[in-house]
């Protein structure tokens, strides 16, 4: 084969190329390795960084009560002041929010409705580290830490928190219980007041949020003095009528019969058969009476099966009923009822006058109104008040929900109260066990009380004669052998009685000039919730 000149290779280019190349390679090789040398040499000169804050701070290991800590002494925030000034504390708190700048981290620690500021900034003298500060600055909102701070009085005060004359410089922080990064909802704006003023910010957490979302909604300040003022109504309750020679009972919730014959109960499975859940402890309260307790009170659920979707209705709620014996006239124990009421409104407003604040803080209203003794006002007034106003209202017709709310503006301006018993209902719009007015057929011995033009008891006297028992309950359309039990206790004797049932929900609600009862029930069941 003859190979032409052209295409001939040519030895001698081939092996310069390669020269070349292979130097390029060395070269490049070499520009590597010193590079890789000076790397070494300066990672070798410099000093590692040593975190000076080491131990200070960090991930609390879980506590599982192995007893580490136990001579550790915590101090409340609500208790943090200028006597502490100078002196370090250790405080548990939720973390409610952080601010770093620079070389400081500012955040605000909240324990119950208290709230302090919180200033952690890098000094090397006090082993507070940059790291440590970086670390404050990325703890998640609502996270609970324990800080170990000194108190240090403030030149001028902290008015974004309750604790205003001193903050807290931190020394140890610690991370006991994260929270996720995203909340469903921030406390911050859940507790912003709710005010018509036009240049306030208008972010609003609306109702079933807050409710979808309960235990974060719970820690506004505002909730934490609300369910405060309210374990304050069940404690009055209890201290007031256990002087007044009350005895606390405790009423079965499941029960063989509608405790007041109507229809609205919850049917539940009872073994082979079909029970309900008690609308009310009436019967059982009535028959303490005649088991000679002469004085009963009971605090517990209450439910009713209403498909009642309002601002004042619940399907579950807290019932306060009391029952007692009276010698001549149902009016000893109206007044009684009364006087309980007065004593407890004086109550809340001395012993709660902080938590009343907190809630007026977020909730604007204008301070509940009461006389002492309590007003009471018969039936037929009422209707005569009602029409002066241009609302006309039968004789024998209960009052509608507008009524009672126009009543209730009517007497405040005529009487300058919001509390008071309205008495002589007409025996039509009454429960089959209430006792008729002697005077007046169409009349009973039966009274309402109301709290700014709203029903918060229902009362009577009841009938304590088996005869003229049985004989309402038939006119009533009650199947009588459903009540045999009830019946038959007073065929063996029993005093002449009164009571009555209050919503422990709505008392607060309406104390407190609130516009939804789900506000007072922590965690509430209507037609549409049966969650958290």
């Amino acid at each position: 084969m003859v190979v032409s000149e052209e295409t001939q290779p040519t030895v001698e280019g081939d092996a310069v190329k390669s020269k070349k190349a292979a130097k390029k390679a060395a070269k490049a090789a070499e520009k590597q390795q010193k590079k890789a040398e000076h790397k070494g040499t300066v990672v070798q000169n410099e000093a590692p960084e040593v975190d000076v804050s080491e131990g200070k701070y960090g991930n609390l290991k879980l506590i599982q009560s192995t007893g580490e800590h136990r001579d550790r002494v915590y101090t409340d925030v609500k208790d943090l002041g200028v006597h502490l000034d100078g002196k370090e504390v250790w405080v548990r708190a939720r973390l409610q929010t952080s601010r770093a700048k620079g070389k400081q981290c500012f955040a605000v620690l909240r324990q119950n409705s208290s709230t302090v500021q919180l200033i952690i900034s890098v000094n090397e003298e006090l082993g507070i580290s940059k790291q440590m500060v970086k670390f404050t600055g990325n703890i998640t909102k609502e996270s609970i830490v324990d800080v170990q701070a000194l108190v240090v009085r403030t030149a001028a005060p902290v008015e974004a928190c309750s604790v205003r004359d001193v903050e807290l410089s931190a020394r140890a922080l610690w991370r006991v219980s994260a929270a996720r990064a995203q909340l469903p909802l921030l406390v911050e704006d859940a507790a912003r007041p709710e005010t018509d003023d036009p240049e306030s910010l208008k972010i609003r957490v609306n109702q079933d949020t807050r409710l979808d979302n309960r235990v974060l909604d719970l820690r506004t300040p505002a909730n934490q003095a609300i369910f405060r003022i309210e374990a304050g109504v069940c404690r009055l309750f209890r201290d007031i009528l256990t002087k007044r020679g009350f005895v606390e009972i405790h009423t079965p919730k499941i029960i063989s019969a509608a405790s007041e014959g109507g229809a609205n109960v919850f049917t539940v499975s009872y073994f082979r058969n079909s029970a309900y859940l008690a609308q009310s402890p009436q019967l059982y309260k009535q028959m303490a009476i005649a088991a000679d307790f002469d004085k009963v009170f009971t605090v517990g659920a209450v439910f009713r099966a209403e498909d009642s979707n309002t601002h004042r209705h619940l399907t579950e709620f807290v019932g306060l009923d009391l029952e007692m014996s009276f010698k001549h006239h149902y009016h000893e124990v109206l007044d009684t009822i009364g006087q309980t009421f007065t004593d407890m409104f004086r109550g809340l407003q001395e012993q709660f006058a902080s938590e009343i604040a907190t809630v007026g803080q977020q909730y604007p209203v204008q301070p509940f109104k009461f006389l002492d003794p309590p007003l009471r006002l018969e039936f037929p007034q009422a209707i005569e008040m009602l029409k002066e106003a241009g609302v006309t209202v039968g004789e024998e017709d209960d009052l509608s929900t507008p009524d009672e709310k126009l009543l209730g503006r009517l007497v405040r301006a005529k009487y300058d109260t919001d509390f008071y018993m309205l008495d002589k209902y007409p025996l039509a719009v009454r429960p089959f066990y209430t006792m008729p007015d002697p005077n007046n057929p169409r009349a009973s011995n039966s009274y309402d009380m109301f709290m700014r033009g709203e029903e918060i008891l229902s009362g009577a006297q009841r009938i304590h004669d088996p005869d003229l028992l049985t004989e309402r309950a038939k006119h009533h359309g009650i199947d009588i052998s459903k009540i045999a039990a009830y019946i038959e206790s007073f065929r063996l004797g029993c005093p002449p009685h009164a009571g009555g049932g209050i919503g422990l929900e709505r008392v607060v609600m309406l104390f407190l000039g609130l516009d939804n009862i789900r506000k007072t029930s922590m965690f509430p069941r209507d037609p549409k919730r049966v969650t958290p």
